[in-house]
Parts: C-alpha cells; sequence; structure tokens
C-alpha cells in the first residue's frame, strides 16, 4: 500500500430548502408572506499542511461530504449555513480530477487551499417572491445539491535534497545519522514505501530539508517497482543526492548502479540537468585503498565521488558542506506573497441554453434546467413565475420563433411543461 497517492470522492452539502410561510394576525388573517431562505451547504476544502506528511488516513476514509445547509425559517429566517469541511493534505500535494486528469491544485505550500467540491446555494422562501403584483406567492425553491467529483491526490514531496539510489544503499540511514528523522532501516528492498523528510542543520543559522525517497530499480520510469512515485518525488527536490553502495553489499557493481539510475533519470525530462551530488556509502567496510580504487574509477567517468559511511559518520560532514554549497549557489526563487492562501474557482460559467427539436420539443442548458429543478412546481404561483422568468431568459421568444403552437409539451430538466404561448 503506498501512502503517496490517494483517491477520494468529495461533496458539498446540499443548500437549505426555502418555505412558504405565512404570518397572520387577527387584522390580517390571510397573512404576510414570511418563508425565509435555506442556508448554503458546506463547501469541501483541501489544505495543506505540515502536520500530515502521508495520504495513510485516506486509505481509511474515502468519501467525504460537508454539512448541508438548514431550511429556512418564518419570519423571513434564514437558514443556518453548512459547515464546511476541511480536509488536510501534506504540503506538496497535486490535486487532479480523477476523471480528466486535470490538474486543479498544486498546494506547494502551508495553508495554502483549495476549493474542491462546492456547496448549493440555499433555496428562496416566499418572501422573496413578493412583488407590486405578487403580494401573496406560494412559490419557493428546493437547495442546490452541492457539487461532487472524485479526486487523484498525489504527493510530491518538497524538499531541497532528495536521496536518490538503489534500495539497500544506505538512504534512510543516512537520514537518520544527518537530522532527526529515524526511518525504518532493514536489511531488505523497499524498506522505504513512504518517503521521509527531515531538517539537516549544517550549523546554528544554516539548515535545510533532505528526503529519502523510496529505492529504485531498472525499468522505475516505465512503472515498474516503486517507478514513477519515486521519480514523481525526486522531481521537486533542488539538489539530487546519487548514493552507491561502494561495498557491493548486495553484488551489484557501484558504478553499473549510477548508470542505471542515471538512465531512468534521463528518460524524464524534470530530471536530466537537475544538479546531483554522488556518494559512495559504506566505506567503513573498505580498506582506504579500495575506497580510493572506486574513486578513481568513477573520476575516469567525469564523476566526482564523495565516499562516506552513513554508520559511522565518516566523510558526513564534509558531504553536508558540499550539500549547503551546491544549494547556496542555486538561483533564489521571487518570493509570490499570493501564494500564501489560494483559493480555486473550479467552476466553468455556464452556456447559453438551447431549443432542441427530436423527440418532441426539449430546452436544455444549466440555466434553465437550474430554475425548473429548484422551484417547487406544486403550486400555479410556482408555474407561472416559471414561464416569467423564461420569457426573461429568452426561451419563451426562442418558442416562438419556432412556431411552438401554446398547450405544447416542452420537457425542461426532465419535466413536462405546457406551453402558454
Amino acid at each position: 500500500m503506498h501512502f503517496d497517492e490517494a483517491v477520494i470522492h468529495v461533496a458539498g452539502g446540499k443548500g437549505g430548502d426555502g418555505l412558504i410561510s405565512f404570518h397572520r394576525t387577527r387584522y390580517n388573517p390571510k397573512g404576510s408572506p414570511d418563508g425565509g431562505r435555506g442556508g448554503d451547504g458546506g463547501d469541501v476544502i483541501l489544505r495543506a499542511s505540515r502536520s500530515v506528511n502521508t495520504f495513510s488516513h485516506f486509505h481509511r476514509q474515502v468519501h467525504f461530504r460537508a454539512e448541508d445547509g438548514g431550511p429556512g425559517g418564518p419570519n423571513n429566517r434564514q437558514g443556518k449555513r453548512g459547515e464546511d469541511l476541511v480536509i488536510l493534505v501534506p504540503v506538496g500535494t497535486v490535486v487532479r480530477d480523477l476523471r480528466t486528469g486535470e490538474v486543479l491544485a498544486d498546494l506547494a505550500e502551508e495553508g495554502m487551499e483549495v476549493v474542491v467540491a462546492k456547496g448549493g446555494r440555499g433555496g428562496r422562501g416566499n418572501r422573496s417572491f413578493v412583488t407590486s403584483v405578487r403580494q401573496a406567492p406560494r412559490i419557493r425553491e428546493f437547495g442546490e445539491p452541492g457539487e461532487e467529483r472524485w479526486l487523484r491526490l498525489e504527493l510530491r514531496l518538497l524538499a531541497d535534497v532528495g536521496i536518490i539510489g538503489f534500495p539497500n544503499v544506505g538512504k534512510s540511514s543516512l537520514l537518520s545519522r544527518v537530522s532527526d528523522k529515524k526511518p525504518k532501516v532493514a536489511a531488505y528492498p523497499f524498506t522505504t514505501l513512504v518517503p521521509n523528510l527531515g531538517v539537516v542543520r549544517v550549523d546554528e543559522t544554516k539548515r535545510f530539508v533532505m528526503a529519502d525517497l523510496p529505492g529504485l530499480i531498472e525499468g522505475a520510469h516505465e512503472g515498474k517497482g516503486l517507478g514513477d512515485r519515486f521519480l514523481r518525488h525526486a522531481m521537486r527536490a533542488k539538489i539530487l543526492l546519487h548514493m552507491v553502495d561502494l561495498a557491493r553489499v548486495d553484488g551489484r557493481d557501484p558504478l553499473s548502479d549510477y548508470f542505471a539510475i542515471r538512465k531512468e533519470l534521463e528518460a524524464w525530462e524534470e530530471l536530466r540537468t537537475k544538479p546531483e551530488v554522488v556518494a559512495g556509502n559504506k566505506i567503513d567496510l573498505l580498506t582506504p585503498e579500495a575506497v580510493e580504487k572506486e574513486r578513481e574509477r568513477f573520476a575516469r567517468e567525469g564523476i566526482v565521488l564523495y565516499p562516506i559511511s552513513a554508520r559511522t559518520g565518516q566523510g558526513v560532514t564534509e558531504l553536508i558542506d558540499v550539500l549547503w554549497r551546491k544549494l547556496s549557489e542555486l538561483p533564489q526563487e521571487e518570493p509570490r506573497e499570493e501564494r500564501k492562501v489560494k483559493v480555486w474557482d473550479l467552476t466553468p460559467g455556464p452556456p447559453p441554453y438551447e431549443v432542441v427539436d427530436g423527440d418532441g420539443v426539449e430546452v436544455r442548458g444549466p440555466a434553465v434546467e437550474e430554475l425548473v429543478r429548484r422551484l417547487d412546481l406544486s403550486t400555479p404561483d410556482a408555474r407561472e413565475y416559471l414561464w416569467e422568468e423564461l420569457e426573461r431568459l429568452g426561451v419563451v421568444r426562442a418558442l416562438r420563433r419556432r412556431g411552438i403552437p401554446p398547450g405544447t409539451v416542452v420537457r425542461i430538466g426532465g419535466k413536462p411543461l405546457e406551453f402558454g404561448g
């Protein structure tokens, strides 16, 4: 099970229904309309937070729904707005629409937000429909349903240095030595299934974030092993720390390993030119002469090798200094204040309506279909109001231009309605 990827379903809360109500008194027995509107449904919001670092909680819960809005009340009281549902995700989460694959948001900083499912609007009560000619309307709207969508969440780890290499070369051991992170270490492949982050302190004022990334095998760019999960995390690192096993504990040649991983990196355009530092681990198992021999082998290929022992700490301080120096030499990103908290509007504007002749006459379009869906058409007042609104939107004029005679049944939003002409 991989905790750096998840699929979830989100749904905004339904808007509350409007109310038909009349305030009756001794001197006004028929009453005055006072039905309030329903409250809006709550939104579903994803918020980037450093308090979580995996998607493990999404493997226990997949469906998320915000609170519905409350119904309208008498005395023109508006229903309670539904509470927003805020879901915490790790910093570095990329949000995609599962159906289209479109990237909806890249939550790259602490506190960044995206509204992934808007709550439905509350329906209006009969008090909202009072006019000079309609003083006692029996008209109300139902609340809108909230937006729903399936999302794919991908974690692209945010780190200054990403440690890459074949399984069991000592990536987790190095992270454990240079930071306060204590990842699981064991002598079998793919000990690291979830990337680990640690803060490396160079001195009292200098520090950077290092990530121990899942092990890589040949064919990773084609999805083998941990495959593109590894490569996806590596894309976010500013510098790659490429580790090889100089002691050949697993029987592999370190230089061959280096070129095998470089082949995988070259297959991804974003990784081809990323700065790289090469470290040869486990020198505590070798003689100084053997270490020097390996260094010379790499040098003949134009590769600067930094020998270290993650277990004993030999050469580690020098390696950290090299990494810090290379980080300091990188161009600084321009600060973007507006990125702190941003809310994306994911809902496109509705297209215009259209009249379709086929098996009967049908009017299509989000605006007119929503009008029909929201109105409670059980009262004559509501049906009269509907045709007034359709005339205002130009639908009645369009039907007349097509020569549709009065009395014809016109379908809108799946409901049959008699055209009054």
